[in-house]
């Protein structure tokens, strides 16, 4: 493991202090860096790939049905870390998570038996996986939330200004079905709730773009 991940892997995984240095060790050698270009798929399906440590960019991390539909589940960012792209080495983990590189990003693997290794004999890396598996299963229940409960315009204007905020811009570039497949709903339905929105001069439309014109109109619409 090259010197300068040593900083990132202490700030990004809080059981370091706890482990000894044959542990220490032995994961810097076991880490895989790897970088990924916007769109790839860095895990598919029921792979095993192993415990994701973002060092740079951004994963969308979503699940698809078996007739293609796609629906986000959750964002990672810079020092985050995925769990369920390890679920071969956890019990009652039926579905199957997609990972989608969103930005250029960077990222260190740590294989699933290593981290099972370390987990086994070291308590706070146990902790740290009940802790991570819990904010994870926060962000999904956020999203059954509001798939049952929300209409699609509230879900649409919700996304809209998670999405401005993740891009500090209010012009996103970004299509229609892009769009759709992060809410897991129809291409034709999200542009009719955008040219509904842009009758209420909420946002403008142009191609390939969406600029929000009035943010306070659409967090109302969000709710």
């Amino acid at each position: 493991m090259m010197t300068d991940n040593n900083k990132f892997i202490e700030e990004a995984l809080p059981f370091w202090s706890a482990l000894d240095e044959t542990e220490k060790k032995f994961m810097k050698e076991k880490l895989i860096e790897r970088c990924y270009r916007k769109n790839e798929i860095i895990h598919g399906g029921d792979d095993c790939t192993g415990l994701i440590l973002v060092k740079s960019g951004q994963l969308r991390i979503f699940i698809l049905s078996e007739t293609g539909k796609e629906i986000t589940l959750f964002r990672l960012f810079e020092h985050d870390v995925c769990i369920l792209s390890s679920s071969c080495m956890m019990r009652n983990i039926t579905f199957d998570i997609h990972i989608e590189a969103e930005k250029n990003t960077e990222i260190l693997i740590m294989p699933s038996d290593m981290f099972k290794r370390l987990s086994d004999s070291n308590p706070q890396v146990k902790d740290f996986q009940a802790e991570i598996m819990s904010a994870r299963l926060s962000d999904v229940m956020w999203v059954i939330e509001q798939v049952v409960f929300m209409s699609v315009d509230s879900r649409l204007a919700n996304f809209l200004l998670e999405y401005a905020s993740i891009e500090g811009t209010d012009e996103l570039s970004i299509t229609h079905e892009a769009i759709a497949r992060n809410l897991g709903t129809a291409r034709e339905v999200i542009t009719r709730m955008l040219k509904y929105f842009q009758s209420e001069n909420l946002v403008s439309l142009s191609r390939g773009k969406i600029t929000l014109l009035d943010r306070k109109g659409l967090m109302e619409c969000s709710k």
